[in-house]
Order: C-alpha cells, then structure tokens, then sequence
C-alpha cells in the first residue's frame, strides 16, 4: 500500500480529573524514529504509547507530544534557601558585635529578601486507581490522534499513488518503444551484415555456415529480450506491492533500482534510431520517481 510518510493531527480530550492534549507529526525518514514528549510525572507510560506508533507506523520520523493539565488545585510547595539565611545570619551576627544592628532575625524579615525563600506549584499527587484512570485517558488520546494521523498519510499517499503510476505507465510504454526500435535495428542490422557477408564471399573463400553463425552471434549481442522480460516483471512486482496491505516504500525503492539497472543495460545494448532519446526519457522519469519514493512509507 502507498501511503506518505507526512502528516499532523491534533486531539483534545477531556474528563473530570484533567484536560489532555495529543500532537503527532510525521516527516520523511529511512528508518521508523519515534519522539516521545510527556510530562516528567508520566514517564512510565512512555513505552506502552511508544508500542502504539511502532505498530500503526513502519517508516517515517514520528513526534507525539502530549500536555496533561490536572482539574485539582496544585500543592503550594515552600522551601527554604539554607546556604542563603545561614550567610545572612552570619552577616548579621557580625553586624551586632559591631554594634550596627539590635535585636534577632524576625519571620518577616526573611520576606524582604526573595532569595531566601521560592514558591513553587506542584501537581498534586493522584492515588493509583486515579493514575490508571489518567493513563487510560491518554492512550485514547494517542490512539485517537494515530488515527487522524494515518488517515491524513493515507489520503496523500492516494496522491502519491496516482502521480507514480502515471510515471511507471510511462517509463514502461517508453521502454515497450525501445523494444520496437531496437528490433526494427536487428533486422536493418542483420541485412547490413549479411549484404557485407555477400560482398565478402565474392572476394574471399569462406565458409557460409561459420560467417552465418558469426553474424547470429554478433546480433545476439545487441539482443535485449531478457532485459524488457525482466523490467515488465518489475513493474508488475509493483503494482502488486502498491495493491497490497503492506508498507511498500523500501521495497519501491529497491525495485526502481533494478528498473534503472535494466534500462542501463538495454542503452548498452540496443541499436536503432532513436533508441537513445527513448532511454534518456526512462531514466529522467525513473528519478523522478526515485524521488517520490522517499515520501512514501
């Protein structure tokens, strides 16, 4: 099955513990890499959502990220910069034996100062059954936003789909013309060879059946059946590999250099007119498809 390797979708869900949100995004990539961004206190789960793209994806750079905003009042947590108020306490001890300051270090002094103390907010702390609950949530959400996300790949990879049997139609019916040039150039080539054959046998004693053989030989040569059998194999593999359930971009891959294998061989081997035009048209075509083959999963 064609299907691109580019995509984004986005999904939001909701319940009475939390808001969730879920982005995936996909761009090109030879191998299957997948980016996991989750909030510290989920870490645990980071394997059981990466197990979910590893088995909706097989190719492709793939990024989830997901935001969890909790519904309950965050934990107000303060804390007490030591090494601060010990070198103030020092300071101040010091103060009072020169007589600067009176009196001992008030609660209230300490506000004056913002580097003695920091305020910050913490998630409150969910009991098991609710870390379950929340865990179910944002599988769901995952799971939702793959789905979006494959949908978007599936439909491009339609696209792709039609500009690249547009493309393997031509390349075949370009080589299918190089096959009708190259035998329309046997047959003027074995003429040519056995009109000079005559003219030799006037002048010199020879043996007809060893020139006859010579000459079947040397248009052997320039003989490129197996090569057309071969390609028109090729693109019958691919159309079955574009049909088929599976991701297919490796093996297109792969199957488009042994198509321009072929062909290179048939420019080496084949003689008519207009045989080289027609090979330097496939070849163009078969890189153009090489490079939509790197979109594909």
């Amino acid at each position: 099955m064609i299907k691109s390797m580019t995509g984004f979708a986005s999904v939001s869900l909701e319940d009475d513990r939390a808001s969730i949100g879920v982005t995936v995004r996909s761009v090109n990539h030879r191998y299957l890499d997948v980016q996991m961004r989750l909030p510290q206190t989920l870490g645990q789960i980071e394997a059981r959502l990466r197990g979910r793209v590893q088995a909706r994806a097989a190719r492709g750079r793939v990024e989830v990220a997901v935001s969890v905003q909790l519904r309950q009042e965050p934990v107000l947590k303060v804390t007490i910069n030591e090494a601060f108020t010990k070198a103030l306490a020092a300071a101040l001890d010091t103060a009072r034996e020169a007589g600067l300051v009176q009196g001992a270090l008030a609660p209230g002094d300490l506000l004056r100062f913002p580097q003695a103390l920091s305020v910050r907010e913490e998630a409150p702390e969910l009991d098991e059954p609710g870390r379950e609950a929340l865990e179910a949530v944002i599988a769901r959400a995952v799971d939702a936003a793959l789905d979006d996300l494959d949908a978007m790949r599936v439909h491009e990879g339609g696209v792709l789909r039609a500009d690249l049997d547009g493309r393997k139609a031509a390349v075949l019916a370009g080589v299918e013309d190089v096959a009708v040039k190259a035998a329309a150039g046997e047959a003027i080539l074995r003429e040519r060879l056995a009109r000079r054959v005559g003219e030799l046998a006037a002048e010199l004693a020879t043996d007809p059946a060893a020139v006859a053989q010579e000459v079947v030989r040397f248009a052997a040569r320039s003989d490129i059946s197996e090569e057309i059998v071969r390609f028109r194999a090729h693109v019958q593999q691919w159309t079955s590999l574009s049909d088929g359930p599976e991701p297919c971009g490796r093996k297109l891959d792969f199957l488009l250099q042994e198509m321009n294998r072929e062909v290179n061989t048939i420019g080496s081997k084949a003689d008519g007119l207009g045989i080289p035009e027609a090979i330097i048209g496939v070849k163009a075509e078969l890189e153009k498809m090489r490079e939509q083959v790197q979109n594909v999963e």
